[in-house]
């Protein structure tokens, strides 16, 4: 039942990737590429990394809500739901495209992979964690800090009145207003 959900769910992450491409708008596009995203995620829940692929689906969520909230702040079609091309230069992607995959598909089959030492952890998720915050939780620590300016930010510029909407403190002061 696992291996029929897994194949199902991988079909579904590259079926939706391949809708981000195609579709005719950036609504559309958002929420194709945050539905392969949630079909990588549960795919990552399948496989027994529980915190990956909680993680993933998180901060998938939380992505999409900012790039909207962008959308809605600087597109000129803020529903995005006009009609638009979301590739350019078809000729030249598709080239660059083909080429891309031609070299990976090349290095997948040609590269001379290495034997397996040891086993696998008992706890995978456990291990990995343990790998990437060891000895880097100030790191962590530090990029959450900018994660969370970066989005007051975002905030900021999204309000309606700016810098100098404002009256100064001079026209305040005498009286007058803006």
């Amino acid at each position: 039942m696992q291996t029929i959900a897994f194949w199902i769910l991988a079909v579904g992450a590259v079926g939706f990737g391949v809708a981000v491409f195609v579709v005719d708008s950036m609504a559309r596009a958002t929420f194709a590429l945050l539905a392969s995203f949630l079909c990588v995620g549960a795919e990552l829940l399948l496989l027994d990394l529980d915190y990956l692929g909680v993680l993933v689906v998180l901060m998938m969520i939380m992505e999409m809500l900012i790039m909207a909230v962008f959308m809605i702040m600087y597109m000129m079609n803020p529903g995005g739901l006009m009609p638009m091309t979301m590739v350019h230069n078809h000729r030249g992607a598709l080239a660059i495209s083909i080429t891309a995959f031609a070299a990976m598909a090349a290095g997948v089959l040609l590269v001379p992979w290495p034997e397996r030492r040891g086993t696998p952890p008992p706890d995978p998720t456990y291990s990995l964690g343990e790998a990437i915050m060891g000895s880097k939780m100030l790191v962590m620590m530090v990029i959450g800090i900018a994660i969370l300016a970066t989005m007051i930010s975002a905030v900021v510029l999204a309000t309606d009145r700016g810098r100098y909407d404002r009256p100064s403190r001079a026209a305040a002061r005498d009286g007058g207003g803006s």
